[in-house]
Protein backbone atom coordinates (compact mmCIF):
# COMPACT_ATOMS: atom_id res chain seq x y z
CA UNK A 1 0.00 0.00 0.00
CA UNK A 2 1.14 3.63 -0.84
CA UNK A 3 0.87 6.10 1.85
CA UNK A 4 -1.79 8.66 1.42
CA UNK A 5 -2.15 12.34 2.57
CA UNK A 6 -5.54 13.95 2.45
CA UNK A 7 -6.41 17.81 3.44
CA UNK A 8 -9.69 17.88 5.71
CA UNK A 9 -10.80 21.61 6.84
CA UNK A 10 -8.96 23.65 9.53
CA UNK A 11 -5.62 22.62 8.11
CA UNK A 12 -6.14 18.62 9.28
CA UNK A 13 -5.18 15.28 7.55
CA UNK A 14 -5.99 11.59 6.90
CA UNK A 15 -2.94 9.81 6.70
CA UNK A 16 -2.59 5.88 6.40
CA UNK A 17 -3.10 3.79 3.60
CA UNK A 18 -5.77 2.67 1.30
CA UNK A 19 -5.50 -0.26 -1.35
CA UNK A 20 -7.17 1.28 -4.59
CA UNK A 21 -10.71 -0.91 -4.27
CA UNK A 22 -11.23 0.56 -1.02
CA UNK A 23 -10.81 3.93 -2.43
CA UNK A 24 -14.69 4.68 -1.58
CA UNK A 25 -13.66 3.66 2.09
CA UNK A 26 -11.36 6.36 2.34
CA UNK A 27 -14.29 8.57 0.23
CA UNK A 28 -16.59 7.75 3.34
CA UNK A 29 -13.94 8.23 6.38
CA UNK A 30 -13.17 11.98 4.62
CA UNK A 31 -16.98 12.54 4.00
CA UNK A 32 -17.32 11.68 8.25
CA UNK A 33 -15.44 14.53 8.59
CA UNK A 34 -17.05 17.02 6.31
CA UNK A 35 -19.95 16.52 6.63
CA UNK A 36 -21.05 14.32 9.89
CA UNK A 37 -18.61 16.44 12.13
CA UNK A 38 -16.55 13.89 12.87
CA UNK A 39 -12.96 15.11 14.99
CA UNK A 40 -10.71 12.60 15.28
CA UNK A 41 -10.87 9.00 14.12
CA UNK A 42 -9.34 5.78 12.92
CA UNK A 43 -10.41 3.14 10.73
CA UNK A 44 -8.66 -0.40 10.09
CA UNK A 45 -9.92 -3.08 7.56
CA UNK A 46 -8.23 -6.40 6.65
CA UNK A 47 -9.83 -8.81 4.20
CA UNK A 48 -8.48 -12.33 3.45
CA UNK A 49 -5.40 -11.83 5.82
CA UNK A 50 -4.83 -8.68 4.38
CA UNK A 51 -4.59 -4.68 5.69
CA UNK A 52 -6.53 -3.21 2.90
CA UNK A 53 -7.11 0.22 5.19
CA UNK A 54 -5.65 1.67 8.01
CA UNK A 55 -6.10 5.65 8.29
CA UNK A 56 -6.48 8.17 11.13
CA UNK A 57 -7.01 11.81 11.01
CA UNK A 58 -8.71 14.45 12.60
CA UNK A 59 -7.49 16.03 16.27
CA UNK A 60 -7.39 13.91 18.98
CA UNK A 61 -7.74 16.75 21.69
CA UNK A 62 -9.19 19.98 20.06
CA UNK A 63 -8.60 22.03 23.25
CA UNK A 64 -4.73 21.75 22.52
CA UNK A 65 -5.03 21.19 18.28
CA UNK A 66 -3.36 17.88 19.33
CA UNK A 67 -3.67 15.31 15.82
CA UNK A 68 -5.06 12.18 16.10
CA UNK A 69 -1.84 10.22 15.10
CA UNK A 70 -1.07 6.65 14.20
CA UNK A 71 -0.57 5.58 17.77
CA UNK A 72 -3.36 7.95 19.37
CA UNK A 73 -5.63 5.43 21.16
CA UNK A 74 -8.87 6.29 22.51
CA UNK A 75 -11.36 4.35 25.22
CA UNK A 76 -13.90 1.85 23.33
CA UNK A 77 -16.21 1.62 25.93
CA UNK A 78 -18.41 -1.74 25.19
CA UNK A 79 -16.39 -2.95 22.57
CA UNK A 80 -14.30 -4.06 25.31
CA UNK A 81 -17.01 -6.53 26.20
CA UNK A 82 -15.65 -8.27 23.14
CA UNK A 83 -12.96 -9.02 24.25
CA UNK A 84 -13.40 -9.99 27.65
CA UNK A 85 -16.00 -12.62 26.00
CA UNK A 86 -13.27 -13.69 23.90
CA UNK A 87 -11.04 -14.45 26.88
CA UNK A 88 -13.66 -16.74 28.84
CA UNK A 89 -14.63 -18.60 25.49
CA UNK A 90 -10.68 -19.14 25.20
CA UNK A 91 -10.91 -20.75 28.63
CA UNK A 92 -13.79 -22.77 27.86
CA UNK A 93 -11.31 -23.98 24.58
CA UNK A 94 -9.00 -24.96 27.62
CA UNK A 95 -11.61 -27.31 28.54
CA UNK A 96 -10.76 -25.09 32.34
CA UNK A 97 -15.40 -24.58 31.89
CA UNK A 98 -17.89 -25.12 29.93
CA UNK A 99 -20.75 -22.84 28.89
CA UNK A 100 -23.44 -24.96 30.71
CA UNK A 101 -21.29 -24.98 34.12
CA UNK A 102 -22.98 -22.99 37.05
CA UNK A 103 -21.58 -20.06 38.08
CA UNK A 104 -22.04 -20.78 41.90
CA UNK A 105 -19.51 -23.96 40.77
CA UNK A 106 -17.00 -21.35 40.73
CA UNK A 107 -18.06 -17.84 42.24
CA UNK A 108 -20.19 -19.21 45.21
CA UNK A 109 -21.08 -15.93 46.47
CA UNK A 110 -23.00 -15.38 43.25
CA UNK A 111 -25.62 -18.14 44.26
CA UNK A 112 -27.93 -15.85 46.02
CA UNK A 113 -30.76 -14.07 45.84
CA UNK A 114 -32.70 -15.81 43.19
CA UNK A 115 -29.14 -15.94 41.06
CA UNK A 116 -28.19 -19.78 41.59
CA UNK A 117 -29.62 -21.37 38.55
CA UNK A 118 -27.26 -18.82 36.51
CA UNK A 119 -24.52 -20.40 34.66
CA UNK A 120 -21.85 -19.47 32.25
CA UNK A 121 -23.28 -19.34 29.04
CA UNK A 122 -25.95 -16.97 30.40
CA UNK A 123 -23.42 -14.61 31.36
CA UNK A 124 -21.62 -14.14 28.55
CA UNK A 125 -25.06 -14.29 26.52
CA UNK A 126 -26.95 -11.25 28.38
CA UNK A 127 -29.51 -13.23 30.16
CA UNK A 128 -27.88 -13.78 33.21
CA UNK A 129 -29.90 -11.57 35.40
CA UNK A 130 -28.01 -8.76 36.70
CA UNK A 131 -28.11 -6.35 34.21
CA UNK A 132 -27.02 -3.27 36.62
CA UNK A 133 -26.97 -2.96 40.70
CA UNK A 134 -30.48 -1.43 41.96
CA UNK A 135 -28.66 1.03 44.52
CA UNK A 136 -26.64 3.91 44.00
CA UNK A 137 -22.76 2.55 43.25
CA UNK A 138 -20.45 4.63 45.85
CA UNK A 139 -18.17 7.11 43.86
CA UNK A 140 -15.39 5.75 42.68
CA UNK A 141 -16.67 2.48 42.75
CA UNK A 142 -16.32 1.28 39.10
CA UNK A 143 -12.28 1.47 39.87
CA UNK A 144 -12.85 -0.94 42.55
CA UNK A 145 -13.17 -4.31 41.47
CA UNK A 146 -13.72 -6.44 44.48
CA UNK A 147 -16.13 -3.20 45.50
CA UNK A 148 -17.95 -3.88 42.46
CA UNK A 149 -17.70 -8.11 42.14
CA UNK A 150 -19.61 -7.94 45.95
CA UNK A 151 -22.23 -5.74 44.46
CA UNK A 152 -22.65 -8.27 41.46
CA UNK A 153 -23.07 -11.27 43.88
CA UNK A 154 -25.07 -9.54 46.54
CA UNK A 155 -27.54 -8.09 43.52
CA UNK A 156 -30.82 -9.83 43.53
CA UNK A 157 -32.10 -11.75 40.47
CA UNK A 158 -34.15 -9.09 37.57
CA UNK A 159 -35.51 -12.20 36.48
CA UNK A 160 -35.20 -15.94 36.06
CA UNK A 161 -31.93 -16.97 34.87
CA UNK A 162 -31.88 -17.50 31.70
CA UNK A 163 -35.60 -16.51 30.85
CA UNK A 164 -34.89 -12.95 29.56
CA UNK A 165 -32.01 -10.89 27.59
CA UNK A 166 -31.10 -7.46 29.30
CA UNK A 167 -27.85 -5.93 28.02
CA UNK A 168 -25.45 -5.87 30.99
CA UNK A 169 -23.82 -2.59 30.17
CA UNK A 170 -22.03 -1.98 32.72
CA UNK A 171 -22.02 -5.10 35.00
CA UNK A 172 -20.79 -7.04 32.44
CA UNK A 173 -17.03 -6.35 33.26
CA UNK A 174 -18.04 -8.15 36.78
CA UNK A 175 -20.20 -11.09 35.46
CA UNK A 176 -18.08 -12.33 32.94
CA UNK A 177 -15.04 -10.68 34.13
CA UNK A 178 -15.07 -12.10 37.68
CA UNK A 179 -14.98 -15.72 35.54
CA UNK A 180 -12.47 -14.78 33.39
CA UNK A 181 -10.52 -14.01 37.04
CA UNK A 182 -11.29 -17.03 39.09
CA UNK A 183 -10.94 -19.41 36.31
CA UNK A 184 -7.73 -18.31 35.12
CA UNK A 185 -6.33 -16.90 38.36
CA UNK A 186 -5.17 -13.67 36.81
CA UNK A 187 -6.57 -9.95 36.34
CA UNK A 188 -8.74 -9.37 33.67
CA UNK A 189 -6.32 -7.04 31.88
CA UNK A 190 -3.71 -9.16 32.31
CA UNK A 191 -5.41 -12.42 31.10
CA UNK A 192 -5.81 -10.51 27.76
CA UNK A 193 -2.97 -9.15 27.62
CA UNK A 194 -0.81 -12.87 27.76
CA UNK A 195 -3.20 -14.54 25.57
CA UNK A 196 -4.66 -11.69 23.39
CA UNK A 197 -3.12 -8.69 22.92
CA UNK A 198 0.62 -9.63 22.79
CA UNK A 199 0.75 -12.43 20.96
CA UNK A 200 -1.48 -10.82 18.54
CA UNK A 201 0.40 -7.69 18.49
CA UNK A 202 -2.37 -5.59 19.62
CA UNK A 203 -2.24 -1.76 21.52
CA UNK A 204 -5.08 -2.67 23.34
CA UNK A 205 -5.22 -2.83 26.88
CA UNK A 206 -7.74 -3.08 29.76
CA UNK A 207 -6.48 -1.03 32.49
CA UNK A 208 -4.16 1.50 30.73
CA UNK A 209 -0.46 1.62 32.04
CA UNK A 210 0.23 5.42 32.98
CA UNK A 211 2.98 5.60 30.99
CA UNK A 212 0.74 4.88 28.08
CA UNK A 213 -1.82 7.99 28.67
CA UNK A 214 -0.39 10.70 26.88
CA UNK A 215 -1.65 9.14 23.77
CA UNK A 216 -4.88 8.88 24.86
CA UNK A 217 -7.65 11.51 22.97
CA UNK A 218 -10.30 12.69 25.27
CA UNK A 219 -13.83 11.42 24.42
CA UNK A 220 -15.87 14.15 23.67
CA UNK A 221 -19.85 14.30 24.96
CA UNK A 222 -22.46 13.72 22.23
CA UNK A 223 -24.59 16.67 20.91
CA UNK A 224 -27.45 16.34 23.00
CA UNK A 225 -29.63 17.41 20.39
CA UNK A 226 -28.74 14.08 18.49
CA UNK A 227 -30.26 12.13 21.50
CA UNK A 228 -33.74 10.35 19.63
CA UNK A 229 -35.66 10.81 22.89
CA UNK A 230 -38.60 8.74 20.65
CA UNK A 231 -36.75 6.01 21.13
CA UNK A 232 -38.33 3.54 24.03
CA UNK A 233 -34.77 3.82 25.36
CA UNK A 234 -34.01 7.29 25.89
CA UNK A 235 -37.83 7.76 27.45
CA UNK A 236 -37.50 5.33 29.78
CA UNK A 237 -33.96 6.42 30.49
CA UNK A 238 -34.89 9.92 31.44
CA UNK A 239 -38.11 9.41 32.68
CA UNK A 240 -38.49 6.60 34.43
CA UNK A 241 -35.50 6.46 37.53
CA UNK A 242 -34.78 3.45 38.92
CA UNK A 243 -35.63 1.42 35.82
CA UNK A 244 -33.21 -0.58 33.89
CA UNK A 245 -32.46 2.04 31.18
CA UNK A 246 -32.34 4.93 33.87
CA UNK A 247 -29.87 2.73 35.84
CA UNK A 248 -27.33 2.05 32.71
CA UNK A 249 -26.89 5.41 32.05
CA UNK A 250 -26.79 7.29 35.31
CA UNK A 251 -25.96 4.56 37.91
CA UNK A 252 -21.91 5.14 37.76
CA UNK A 253 -20.71 6.58 40.80
CA UNK A 254 -19.45 9.57 39.16
CA UNK A 255 -17.04 8.18 37.10
CA UNK A 256 -15.39 9.98 34.82
CA UNK A 257 -14.27 7.96 31.72
CA UNK A 258 -11.59 10.66 30.65
CA UNK A 259 -9.87 10.26 34.29
CA UNK A 260 -6.84 8.73 34.73
CA UNK A 261 -8.51 6.51 37.81
CA UNK A 262 -11.25 4.84 34.93
CA UNK A 263 -8.68 4.57 32.21
CA UNK A 264 -6.28 2.31 34.69
CA UNK A 265 -8.92 0.28 36.65
CA UNK A 266 -10.08 -3.19 34.79
CA UNK A 267 -13.24 -2.57 34.07
CA UNK A 268 -13.95 -4.98 30.77
CA UNK A 269 -17.59 -3.65 29.87
CA UNK A 270 -16.50 -0.23 29.56
CA UNK A 271 -13.15 0.88 29.36
CA UNK A 272 -10.77 -0.53 26.99
CA UNK A 273 -8.25 1.48 25.06
CA UNK A 274 -7.70 0.65 21.60
CA UNK A 275 -7.49 2.28 17.73
CA UNK A 276 -9.40 0.88 14.74
CA UNK A 277 -5.94 -1.20 14.16
CA UNK A 278 -6.40 -2.78 17.51
CA UNK A 279 -9.95 -4.17 17.42
CA UNK A 280 -9.28 -4.87 13.68
CA UNK A 281 -6.66 -7.20 14.57
CA UNK A 282 -8.40 -8.61 17.46
CA UNK A 283 -10.86 -9.94 15.22
CA UNK A 284 -8.94 -10.73 12.27
CA UNK A 285 -7.87 -14.38 13.21
CA UNK A 286 -11.35 -15.09 13.69
CA UNK A 287 -12.28 -13.72 10.40
CA UNK A 288 -10.64 -16.38 9.35
CA UNK A 289 -13.31 -18.75 10.19
CA UNK A 290 -12.71 -21.98 12.44
CA UNK A 291 -10.79 -19.87 15.59
CA UNK A 292 -8.01 -18.47 13.74
CA UNK A 293 -5.84 -19.94 16.26
CA UNK A 294 -7.11 -18.50 19.18
CA UNK A 295 -9.91 -21.07 19.72
CA UNK A 296 -11.07 -24.44 18.01
CA UNK A 297 -13.44 -24.75 15.48
CA UNK A 298 -15.75 -26.14 17.50
CA UNK A 299 -15.90 -23.09 20.34
CA UNK A 300 -15.72 -20.50 17.56
CA UNK A 301 -18.66 -21.93 15.86
CA UNK A 302 -20.47 -22.00 19.17
CA UNK A 303 -19.38 -18.21 20.00
CA UNK A 304 -20.20 -17.00 17.30
CA UNK A 305 -23.86 -17.82 16.13
CA UNK A 306 -26.81 -15.83 17.86
CA UNK A 307 -27.62 -17.58 21.49
CA UNK A 308 -29.96 -14.66 22.67
CA UNK A 309 -32.56 -12.68 20.61
CA UNK A 310 -35.42 -10.58 21.45
CA UNK A 311 -38.03 -7.81 20.42
CA UNK A 312 -37.71 -5.83 23.18
CA UNK A 313 -34.37 -6.45 25.37
CA UNK A 314 -35.09 -5.22 28.58
CA UNK A 315 -31.97 -2.41 28.87
CA UNK A 316 -31.89 -1.21 25.73
CA UNK A 317 -35.76 -1.81 25.06
CA UNK A 318 -36.23 -2.53 21.39
CA UNK A 319 -35.09 -5.50 19.63
CA UNK A 320 -31.46 -7.14 19.75
CA UNK A 321 -29.63 -10.36 18.76
CA UNK A 322 -26.61 -11.21 20.53
CA UNK A 323 -24.30 -14.31 20.07
CA UNK A 324 -22.21 -15.33 23.44
CA UNK A 325 -20.43 -12.13 24.27
CA UNK A 326 -20.57 -10.18 20.87
CA UNK A 327 -23.59 -8.55 18.82
CA UNK A 328 -24.90 -9.53 15.84
CA UNK A 329 -26.94 -7.67 13.22
CA UNK A 330 -29.98 -6.00 13.52
CA UNK A 331 -31.98 -3.55 11.72
CA UNK A 332 -34.09 -1.45 13.73
CA UNK A 333 -34.75 1.30 11.09
CA UNK A 334 -38.60 0.51 10.42
CA UNK A 335 -38.92 1.15 14.26
CA UNK A 336 -37.01 4.35 15.07
CA UNK A 337 -34.49 2.51 16.93
CA UNK A 338 -31.10 2.03 16.47
CA UNK A 339 -28.88 -0.09 14.46
CA UNK A 340 -26.10 -2.38 13.73
CA UNK A 341 -26.33 -3.44 10.29
CA UNK A 342 -23.47 -6.32 9.16
CA UNK A 343 -23.10 -9.63 6.93
CA UNK A 344 -25.62 -12.22 7.87
CA UNK A 345 -22.45 -14.00 9.81
CA UNK A 346 -20.30 -10.98 11.25
CA UNK A 347 -19.98 -10.82 14.96
CA UNK A 348 -18.75 -8.15 16.75
CA UNK A 349 -19.68 -5.41 18.90
CA UNK A 350 -19.90 -1.33 19.01
CA UNK A 351 -18.59 0.97 21.87
CA UNK A 352 -21.38 3.58 22.92
CA UNK A 353 -20.62 6.48 21.28
CA UNK A 354 -20.57 4.73 17.65
CA UNK A 355 -16.91 2.83 17.94
CA UNK A 356 -17.01 -0.61 16.22
CA UNK A 357 -15.39 -3.88 15.55
CA UNK A 358 -16.29 -6.90 14.10
CA UNK A 359 -15.53 -10.20 12.08
CA UNK A 360 -17.20 -11.30 9.27
CA UNK A 361 -16.22 -14.99 8.24
CA UNK A 362 -18.11 -15.42 5.56
CA UNK A 363 -16.24 -12.91 4.07
CA UNK A 364 -12.68 -12.97 5.37
CA UNK A 365 -13.75 -9.62 7.17
CA UNK A 366 -12.17 -7.91 10.07
CA UNK A 367 -13.33 -4.10 10.96
CA UNK A 368 -12.57 -1.46 13.44
CA UNK A 369 -13.29 2.41 14.03
CA UNK A 370 -13.03 4.68 16.77
CA UNK A 371 -13.57 7.78 17.12
CA UNK A 372 -13.25 10.30 19.88
CA UNK A 373 -16.66 12.70 19.47
CA UNK A 374 -19.54 10.94 20.33
CA UNK A 375 -22.93 9.66 19.03
CA UNK A 376 -25.90 9.96 20.89
CA UNK A 377 -27.20 6.55 20.15
CA UNK A 378 -26.91 3.22 21.81
CA UNK A 379 -25.57 1.48 18.69
CA UNK A 380 -24.28 2.66 15.59
CA UNK A 381 -24.59 6.05 14.18
CA UNK A 382 -24.32 6.86 10.69
CA UNK A 383 -20.15 7.70 10.65
CA UNK A 384 -19.61 4.19 11.94
CA UNK A 385 -22.72 2.58 9.50
CA UNK A 386 -21.38 4.53 6.26
CA UNK A 387 -17.73 3.19 6.88
CA UNK A 388 -19.24 -0.39 7.33
CA UNK A 389 -21.51 -0.07 4.20
CA UNK A 390 -18.74 1.04 1.86
CA UNK A 391 -16.31 -1.59 3.52
CA UNK A 392 -19.06 -4.14 1.88
CA UNK A 393 -19.69 -2.76 -1.10
CA UNK A 394 -16.03 -2.54 -1.49
CA UNK A 395 -15.66 -6.60 -1.60
CA UNK A 396 -18.96 -6.88 -3.79
CA UNK A 397 -21.61 -7.28 -2.06
CA UNK A 398 -24.91 -5.69 -1.97
CA UNK A 399 -28.20 -4.84 0.86
CA UNK A 400 -31.25 -5.97 0.35
CA UNK A 401 -34.59 -4.11 2.21
CA UNK A 402 -33.86 -6.45 4.76
CA UNK A 403 -30.63 -4.81 6.00
CA UNK A 404 -28.59 -7.92 5.32
CA UNK A 405 -24.93 -7.55 3.52
CA UNK A 406 -24.94 -10.23 0.82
Amino acid sequence: MSAISVELPGEQIISGHCEPEFTPVLEAFRANFAERKEVGASLCITHKGRTMVDLWGGLADPQTAQPWTQDTVSIVYSCTKAATALCLHMLVDQGRVTYETRVADIWPEFAAGGKEATTVGMMLAHTSPVPHVAEPIKRGGLADWGYMTARVAAEPAHWEPGTRQGYHGLTYAWTVGQLVRLISGMPLGAFFRQHVADPLGLDFHIGLPESEEPRVAPMIAPDPAEVNFASAFFRAATTQPGSLPNLFLTNLGGADFNSREIHAAEIGSANGITNARGLAGMYAPLAHGEGGGLVSADTFHRMSRVSAATHCDAVLCQPMRFAMGFMMSTDNRALGGDSLILGETAFGHVGMGGSIGFADPAQGLSFGYTMNRMGAGILLNARGQTLIDAAYRAIGLTSDASGAWR
